[in-house]
């Protein structure tokens, strides 16, 4: 019986045998090529690396004493891309033979840094989003993979900074869900002088419904009314997105929208 598996997962397996089996990785065998791709991270950066090497890192952060490289590869046939992979629902992740929730830890741990890491990077740094297509960069990744509708607001300061972000609700879009005058409250707050919002289409189309267009109008009516201005409002699909300021719907009349 095998001990220290989790589920799904596979004992550790290296090279194959003349007849084209795999054999097992003997531990000194598996140290050695992780300290060879640990130096040439080093040494080289991550632009030196194969996709699913990096993969195959990332999984050994969960299962540090087991080979995990024809998990990687079988993961990146699965998925595609590194991107892919990285976005992969765990259940979908555990459905790749020999990846478990134990070695996935590793990957939805960088996807979480990461992205808290551009959030960081962005707020209060000075950076500009300027257009549609810089608020779709920033929050693709975080969007793209959520099953749920998000709703999510950005504050912006004179200059179109970003002051924060933050998550409205989850669920089905309506009309009824949002509330004009608890978002004004929060813009005020924030002491914000425009807003984004943005949220996903999880079926990947981003073309706006009328309950879209509807919430927009009421969201532009009531900037309007205290004085803060709503630049735009995203719809996020499977990359690409809609923007009504780009088609022109924030600046005409809000009846139009």
């Amino acid at each position: 019986m095998l001990k220290g598996v989790g589920a799904g997962e596979t004992p550790a397996w290296g090279s194959k045998d003349k007849k084209g089996r795999s054999v097992p990785m003997d531990s000194k065998s598996r140290e050695g090529h992780r300290k060879r791709l640990r130096e040439k991270l080093i040494k080289s950066g991550i632009s030196a690396f194969h996709d699913y090497e990096i993969v195959e890192l990332l999984l050994t952060l969960g299962t540090p004493r087991r080979d995990c490289k024809q998990q990687a590869k079988a993961a990146m046939k699965r998925f595609k891309t590194l991107r892919g992979v990285l976005d992969a629902p765990m259940e979908e992740l555990q459905e790749v033979k020999g990846i478990g929730p134990h070695n996935a830890f590793g990957l939805k741990l960088f996807q979480q840094i990461s992205e808290r890491y551009l959030k960081e990077r962005i707020v209060g740094k000075q950076i500009q989003l300027k257009s549609s297509k810089a608020v779709f960069d920033y929050l693709y990744q975080s969007l793209r993979k959520d099953r749920r509708e998000i709703f999510k607001v950005l504050f912006l300061d004179s200059k179109n900074r970003l002051i924060d972000d933050e998550n409205l609700f989850e669920g089905s879009l309506t009309s009824s869900a949002v509330y004009p005058r608890e978002i004004m409250k929060m813009a005020i707050k924030h002491d914000a002088a425009a807003l984004i919002f943005v949220h996903n289409h999880p079926s990947g189309d981003p073309d706006p419904s009328q309950s879209d267009r509807e919430i927009t109008r009421e969201l532009v009516s009531a900037g309007k009314i205290m004085q803060i201005k709503v630049l735009d409002h995203i719809i996020v699909g499977d990359n690409r997105y809609f923007s009504f300021a780009d088609e022109g719907m924030i600046e005409r009349h809000t009846p139009d929208i």
